[in-house]
């Protein structure tokens, strides 16, 4: 008769708890690599391909606005004028809401002065826009800028179609008060990316069926608060730093967009008064 020889089966110990524990890390390891390329993916989304769209999309806008105004019996544009046209730049901001109190203005000042080269155009009232709606065109020489001006500056239905928005409540182009208008600094179309770089002396024109406005850059804050109201009131000055702004009644032009790059933590202005 044989002996009964006892089977003794072991546990994996160590080595088995180590498969498992390199099993988790790579699982964890495929998980992080698949979390960033999503999270690459968005970025190159909302970096490059929304700058793409909106920026295409505003370049759409601003000729279809110049077809606008040249079709049959509308008023010549500044574009069946022979003007020059440069190719816009590339930015983005919410900023500050109207300030409490501010009125709208559609009376126009007269003779409002036009750029270089461009017969000097007698300035009508212009009539508030409907909501979100496209109704005239912004252009920096400095910066290579031609963008749609939009009445709001809902980001949705304005700011991020590459726009830039007017304030409601603010002045309209050529009045007397403040004509102030925000835009992305980044993404979106990006208009204001290099507001930075204008400088005292340059000229910006708005043109709005028919009619021309240059303004002639003043004055820049660099960097307020977000709820710097004070800087698009219809007398603009900053109600943090004071000593920037104006004092006196008269027609000016307030753009805004955030500060610094690619956050919203603050907001750069650059003011400019109309060139009679």
């Amino acid at each position: 008769m044989r002996d009964h020889i006892p089977v003794v089966v072991r546990g994996r110990g160590r080595r088995g708890r180590r498969a498992g524990l390199a099993g988790v890390l790579w699982a964890a390891a495929e998980l992080t690599v698949t979390v960033g390329m999503v999270v690459l993916l968005l970025v190159v989304h909302q970096v490059w391909w929304t700058n793409r769209q909106a920026l295409a999309g505003a370049r759409d806008e601003v000729r279809a606005l110049e077809r606008a105004w040249v079709a049959p019996g509308a008023t010549p544009g500044p574009e069946s004028e022979g003007d020059a046209r440069e190719e816009p730049g590339a930015q983005g901001a919410v900023v500050p809401s109207a300030p409490a109190g501010a009125r709208p203005s559609s009376s126009a000042s007269a003779g409002a002065g036009a750029s270089a080269g461009s017969p000097t155009r007698a300035a009508g009232p212009v009539a508030e826009p409907g909501r979100d709606r496209s109704y005239a065109v912004l252009r920096i020489p400095r910066l290579g800028l031609e963008v749609p001006v939009a009445q709001g500056v809902d980001k949705k239905a304005v700011l991020d179609k590459g726009y830039v928005g007017h304030y409601p409540g603010t002045a309209q182009p050529g009045a007397e008060g403040n004509f102030a208008l925000a835009g992305h600094r980044n993404t979106h179309g990006e208009p204001f990316r290099y507001l930075n770089r204008l400088r005292v002396g340059d000229e910006v024109t708005v043109d709005v069926r028919g009619q021309r406005y240059t303004y002639v850059v003043g004055r820049v804050l660099p960097e307020t608060t977000a709820r710097d109201t004070g800087v698009i009131a219809p007398v603009p000055r900053s109600v943090v730093k004071p000593e920037y702004g104006y004092s006196a009644p008269g027609a000016y032009l307030t753009l805004t967009t955030c500060t610094p790059e690619y956050t919203s933590t603050y907001r750069l202005v650059v003011w400019g008064t109309l060139k009679r």
